[in-house]
């Protein structure tokens, strides 16, 4: 009997194939671009207007005094959920609305979403309002299946998520919107591909260095110390040494790619001398200050201690061992890596859906970079929580990114049947 259920399922999601790329194409048109939090309001009004419209209780939670949080850019978060025929557990599906500046390189206008040879294009397609999309149509398509169902179903859609998720999921989080009794099960509608279960991510710890310097006339260095150049020592030992040593440490997790099951770091960006942004010839200055941001990327294996530790011995020899250098050192952000346990329910359920409408095992992965999964586990203390959506993960950030439509059927229905199944249970 399941079977049958679930067949007419898939084909009532099928058949809804038009309506599916139409919300997608409505949400990649709402420019929700974080920096700086536009049209967050927006967006989670549409969302919270079409769940109103079938029956969920809808509730916006706008997260005031977190980061970018202002009257120009409220931090608007969407939840809406509806109960079932008796008491049960809840399923809760969650996609942030924010999407990273479109950037330079398109063929296709990023916020037109075009649709072309079977996909939308546009920022956020893939990463991840087709995502988004596919979980709306999925619990659309089990309310009108007329299965009946214990417990509840929810939908969220929250904001900043590329930018640490802290006026998002990371508020909703430690309010209690995430944590048991509340809600059971988490699936995050990532783009990690539409046959994968991500079942965590790699550590992070973004962290600003500034070295010191003294200014003198430009065409007197010698009276001054030039931070630039003391940053230009901290480069030369990050890439002779520390980079080597990174490549060397490798992890169980099943992260993907395959370049990513080792620790890295990223520059992110360098900052010296004068301010950017002026508008006339620079003056002949030896500039006394550099800030440079790193992006450090660890494995679970590794203790967060020692990565920061690493940072630090390499300042500190060079304290040591260069006259006149000094710096300082300010953490940005840091979170844990993370890894659901690979039996726990939600990862059974998502694999046995997939299995059931690709007809081919599911995957288990490991994201390369952090989600809102950190939040969920961290803050809400809610372990039973999974990524799973459709889309290519490096298509993510790119220019002319596109979501596959028929991933995005496939994914809504391994959604649905994996609601059902943990419902039923």
């Amino acid at each position: 009997m399941a079977s049958r259920h679930h067949d007419a399922l898939f084909r009532r999601i099928e058949d809804q194939t038009g309506a599916l790329v139409d919300l997608t194409r409505d949400l990649i048109r709402i420019p929700t671009v974080n920096p700086p939090g536009d049209a967050y309001t927006p967006c989670a009004e549409l969302l919270g207007r079409r769940l109103a419209a079938r029956g969920f209780q809808v509730t916006y939670v706008r997260a005031e005094g977190t980061p970018g949080d202002s009257e120009r850019h409220p931090r608007t978060n969407v939840v809406a959920r509806i109960e079932g025929r008796g008491p049960g557990p809840c399923v809760h599906f969650n996609g942030h609305i924010d999407v990273v500046p479109a950037g330079h390189g398109w063929t296709v206008d990023p916020f037109e979403g075009v649709v072309r040879d079977g996909r939308v294009y546009g920022r956020g397609a893939c990463d991840m309002k087709g995502g988004l999309a596919a979980a709306v149509l999925a619990v659309e398509a089990v309310l009108d299946s007329g299965i009946p169902f214990a417990g509840a179903l929810e939908i969220s859609g929250t904001v900043d998520e590329e930018s640490g998720g802290f006026g998002g999921v990371g508020y909703l989080a430690r309010r209690g919107w995430f944590s048991p009794p509340r809600v059971d099960h988490v699936i995050i509608p990532e783009p990690l591909n539409v046959d994968r279960v991500c079942i965590g991510h790699r550590g992070v710890w973004w962290a600003e260095i500034e070295t010191k310097g003294r200014v003198a006339h430009g065409s007197m260095p010698f009276l001054g110390n030039c931070a630039v150049r003391h940053m230009g020592a901290v480069l030369h030992r990050i890439e002779e040494e520390l980079i080597p040593h990174l490549a060397a440490k490798r992890t169980a997790m099943p992260v993907v790619p395959e370049g990513a099951r080792q620790s890295t770091i990223n520059i992110n960006a360098i900052h010296g001398g004068q301010c950017e942004g002026h508008g006339g010839l620079p003056s002949p200055m030896v500039p006394d200050s550099c800030r440079m941001v790193i992006d450090r990327r660890y494995l679970i294996e590794e203790d967060p201690e020692t990565v920061k530790g690493e940072i630090i011995t390499i300042l500190e020899g060079l304290k040591r061992d260069r006259p006149g250098f000094d710096y300082a050192i300010r953490e940005i952000l840091a979170f844990l890596p993370t890894m659901t346990d690979a039996d726990a329910p939600v990862v059974r359920a998502v694999e046995r859906a997939i299995e059931q409408v690709l007809g081919r095992p599911a995957q288990q992965v490991v994201s390369p970079g952090t989600y809102d999964q950190k939040h969920i586990v961290r803050v809400g203390h809610l372990k039973d929580c999974i990524a799973y959506g459709p889309g290519i993960l490096d298509l993510a950030h790119q220019p002319d990114e596109f979501v596959d439509i028929a991933d995005m059927v496939h994914s809504a229905q391994v959604m649905a049947a994996a609601a059902l199944d943990l419902l039923s249970a």
